[in-house]
């Protein structure tokens, strides 16, 4: 039987608080084969000096300037040999420990170039606390055209997909994971599968959740389905409108515990 490589790619910039939770959670997948790939854009804190705590166990560290998180993905993908391609962030930490062997059986149990899965938001502080409860949810194509997408740290790809597909358009700063998911699931001719199943758990305040950011957000999805055709109000509109569930549902799983 052969055993398929995974290759995880963290980011990081200045995230010496939580980059070694987000190591840890990676290191202690107890699946065999994982290829792990840290990217630090020059961190100007203590992050590098985290990291390398654990560059026994972490196949490549690079720490160089970039021009932003996508960049720094597309540099790990380019090095990774893997044949599946994840990432976790650096504020991020996956869901438990058998995560990563429960993509692999699935990947291998359907022959799909796509998995993506579940994954709930937490407080920046009190990570114990859910803020948003994400379920991905049945694939159909036109749902893509009416904004919904998978969270995409839950997101795991055959490499060969994305090269074939191309990697992130480091011309967006904040939606450049939107984009390559909509190029995937609505453009590409990809198998893709729904796995019922958490995979990451994420701190509040990320480029996507930081309300500083929320204006070039909108700006650069307004641009992003321009560019693929959509009508882009509407597909905007429906994006934000798919995610309404997730913080209701939160919330009263929060007030039941309590």
């Amino acid at each position: 039987m052969i055993i398929m490589k995974v290759s995880i790619i963290t980011t990081c910039y200045n995230r010496e608080a939580t980059i070694g939770g987000a190591i840890e959670s990676v290191l202690a997948q107890d699946y065999p084969d994982i290829e792990y790939i840290v990217v630090d854009g020059a961190s100007k804190d203590n992050s590098l000096s985290v990291i390398k705590e654990y560059q026994d166990r972490i196949a490549k560290i690079v720490s160089e300037p970039d021009h932003g998180m996508y960049e720094a993905i597309n540099k790990g993908i380019r090095m990774a040999t893997g044949d599946i391609i994840g990432l976790v962030h650096s504020d991020d930490f996956l869901y438990d420990s058998h995560v990563v062997s429960d993509i692999v059986k699935e990947f291998e149990r359907t022959g799909v170039d796509f998995i993506y899965g579940d994954g709930i938001y937490v407080d920046a502080v009190d990570i114990k606390r859910m803020v948003r409860n994400w379920r991905g949810g049945s694939y159909h194509r036109w749902k893509v055209r009416c904004g919904w997408l998978p969270l995409h740290p839950t997101c795991y790809i055959r490499r060969d997909a994305m090269t074939k597909e191309g990697l992130y358009d480091e011309s967006y700063k904040i939606s450049a994971d939107s984009d390559l998911l909509v190029r995937y699931l609505y453009k590409a001719n990809l198998k893709v599968h729904y796995m019922k199943r958490k995979i990451i758990r994420m701190r509040m305040g990320g480029l996507s959740t930081d309300s500083k950011k929320r204006k070039q957000m909108w700006d650069e999805d307004i641009r992003m389905y321009r560019n693929h055709g959509f009508y882009p109000l509407p597909a905007k509109i429906m994006k934000m409108a798919w995610k309404v569930p997730q913080f209701v549902e939160a919330k009263f799983t929060q007030m039941r515990r309590s």
